[in-house]
């Protein structure tokens, strides 16, 4: 039986989902991918949730993807690791509920990402975001950062891999708030509490707008060109 990478709680009509491997800094294997889609799928169909929240048990946010799943991949082992990652990042995008991340700590390549395709983020002070997978020939994924912090920053975090703590991050619009990290889950509980007062259809509808200013075929146009280079 597959141990729970992912945990999920629900009280009335929000539900916490939280990423459950801290020994790894919670990073994305495929096993936790999947179990993370298929806890947002799960929550997508319950009419009793309106909103949900993203974290990461421990100290970290999470490490990104979990490179040592990369090791000896054949060709096709490559597809099959392309098409899910494509699957993953469309199926965390187009959740169709408000998707709050409650960053709990660092955020590094694919959990930066991973920050990203939330709606929007509540960090903690010891949070930070940066995509050192360029430093090691893995391109970031700069469609996700674009519509959050504009084309010129996307490209200069992208670029230079550099660090940014959670000061500058509310800055730049990276994130939306930042409070001490023993209150950054219940300040998202907070937000979640204020959006939850909306009817779900009126939410719902309010995600789907936003939906359609992502252009989901020029993100798999990316994954094409890219994942190949990623792994």
């Amino acid at each position: 039986m597959a141990e729970n990478l992912v945990l999920v709680e629900k009280e009335r009509n929000i539900a916490v989902v939280a990423l459950n491997r801290e020994s790894k800094r919670n990073a994305l294997s495929i096993e936790l991918r999947k179990q993370l889609t298929e806890s947002l799928g799960q929550l997508a169909r319950d009419r009793e949730i309106k909103v949900a929240i993203l974290t990461g048990k421990g100290s970290v946010f999470s490490a990104g993807f979990d490179t040592s799943e990369f090791m000896g991949l054949t060709p096709e082992k490559i597809q099959a690791f392309f098409e899910e990652s494509f699957q993953y990042h469309i199926d965390v995008i187009t959740f169709p509920k408000p998707l709050l991340a409650a960053v709990n700590g660092p955020a590094l390549a694919g959990g930066f990402d991973l920050a990203l395709m939330c709606d929007f983020r509540i960090a903690s002070e010891a949070a930070f975001f940066q995509h050192p997978e360029i430093k090691f020939g893995v391109p970031p994924l700069y469609h996700v950062l674009k519509p959050v912090v504009g084309e010129g920053l996307a490209r200069d975090l992208c670029f230079t891999g550099r660090r940014i703590e959670a000061p500058e991050a509310l800055r730049i619009g990276l994130v939306n708030k930042v409070v001490p990290a023993e209150k950054v889950l219940g300040e998202a509980r907070a937000q979640a509490e204020q959006i939850s007062d909306s009817k779900l259809e009126t939410l719902m509808a309010v995600k789907k707008m936003g939906l359609h200013t992502t252009d989901l075929r020029d993100l798999k146009r990316v994954f094409e060109e890219i994942v190949p280079q990623r792994i």
